[in-house]
């Protein structure tokens, strides 16, 4: 057990087909331990020091393990590297993130018009931090802790894209069905769907629920993004259409975009979604 109550764990292991991130921690791991050896620690004595385990030091330092923000302060202090060792933490924290999450993040970060439908679950922009740990923790094989508690990060970090200034345009297509299932209870489910509401004032967000009765359906090939970017390209994927690979071909995109307006089309207005989402708060 490490001095900060948790399981003599410094962090989460990194994708190893991940090879940014592979070569910020192996950075990282090699100035811990020339640090460690220039003041004379050993491993051991050096992980008492920081609060963790002999083993949990070599892997950081061996560049297996992302180490903790708190991991990398303590360390600054006992190697006496005057921040240089802290510091690490801005390039650190974005390995958390899966490789696949920061891409996407990097690429909601600069659209400038995004284009969303979900059929399975509330997509995650959309989601509380509440709701994000109650689909995680459902999973099978579980997720362990670590692995829970990186996904949520990158999950909730990629909310910054609502506060974005000028604000991309944002609109969300969603399944009447993920509404109406009280994931992780009723108090969870409440708050999600004051979530929605919340989002749904913004200038511009557009929320709309395709209804669970609808009888000609376009989305029934699942999810669809397409984002669009300032230099006139865009770039889209659907789970029905070309393997779920990310394109950006003319063609394609005509294609994924054709299918996401007339799942729009098919869907309530975002005034008659509203309606519908606050009945199902009245009835929580």
């Amino acid at each position: 057990m490490s001095v900060n109550g948790e399981a003599d764990e410094p962090g989460w292991e990194v994708d190893p087909d991940d090879e940014w991130g592979v070569a910020v921690l192996t950075t990282v791991g090699r100035q811990l331990k020339l640090r460690r050896e220039a003041v004379g620690l050993r491993a051991g004595d050096f992980g008492v020091a920081v609060g963790y385990g002999e083993d949990l030091v070599y892997k950081v330092e061996g560049g297996k393990r992302i180490p903790r923000r708190e991991y990398l302060e303590k360390a600054d202090q006992v190697l006496d590297a005057g921040g240089l060792i802290a510091a690490a933490w801005e390039d650190v924290k974005r390995v958390r993130y899966p490789k696949q999450v920061r891409e996407l993040a990097k690429l909601e970060a600069t659209a400038v018009e995004v284009s969303l439908y979900a059929n399975h679950n509330i997509h995650g922009l959309l989601q509380t931090e509440e709701h994000m740990r109650s689909l995680f923790d459902t999973w099978l094989p579980a997720y362990t802790e670590e692995e829970t508690e990186s996904m949520v990060a990158a999950r909730l970090a990629r909310r910054s894209v609502f506060e974005r200034s000028p604000a991309p345009t944002l609109s969300f297509v969603q399944e009447e069905a993920t509404l109406r299932r009280p994931v992780g209870g009723r108090m969870v489910w409440r708050g999600q769907l004051e979530r929605l509401l919340e989002l749904g004032e913004l200038r511009s967000v557009s929320i709309q629920v395709m209804p669970t009765d609808c009888e000609e359906h376009f989305g029934t090939g699942g999810l669809i993004e397409v984002l669009k970017f300032p230099d006139g390209t865009a770039v889209g994927r659907s789970e029905g259409a070309f393997n779920g690979r990310p394109v950006s071909d003319p063609k394609q995109l005509r294609i994924l975009e054709l299918r996401y307006g007339m799942i729009r089309a098919q869907a309530l207005t975002p005034r008659e979604s509203r309606a519908v989402i606050e009945q199902m708060l009245g009835e929580s």
